[in-house]
């Protein structure tokens, strides 16, 4: 699916509350994989002056917000009903494993109403986005 990114939003959500080492792990985790699942969102490559490559970057801001535990599931669950939003749930059950065969095994015996979380990252239109998440203060 072609994202169109002049009108669209990404941002992260991450749980106020946790430390700040676990904070910016439930940011980055889920800014990888709004990065694959959108590859729009990054630009292409680019050259300094001495002709040394630089990896292309987001091509739009991407805010690092916080929230409580509980609204960051109400986020997630209205975006996750939305077909024009990628959403990225992590979840403290994520967190918690250490590895993705643990994280596999214990997924599939969560229910998803229980589930609590660290973060979501989200991707789209911008004025939806704006609705779940406009009213949230920066992470600072």
């Amino acid at each position: 699916m072609s994202h169109d990114i002049k009108n669209s939003k990404c941002v992260i959500v991450v749980n106020g509350e946790l430390p700040l080492g676990l904070t910016v792990n439930a940011a980055s985790v889920v800014s990888l994989t709004l990065g694959r699942s959108v590859p729009e969102l990054i630009g292409e490559d680019v050259k300094d002056a001495e002709g040394g490559v630089h990896l292309g970057i987001t091509l739009i801001p991407v805010p690092i917000l916080k929230s409580t535990a509980e609204r960051i599931a109400e986020i997630h669950q209205l975006a996750t009903v939305d077909p024009e939003v990628t959403v990225v749930g992590f979840s403290d059950l994520a967190q918690s494993c250490r590895t993705y065969e643990e994280y596999i095994e214990r997924m599939t015996g969560a229910q998803p109403a229980e589930l609590a979380y660290s973060s979501v990252g989200l991707f789209g239109p911008r004025k939806q986005l704006n609705k779940w998440t406009g009213s949230l203060a920066l992470l600072r």
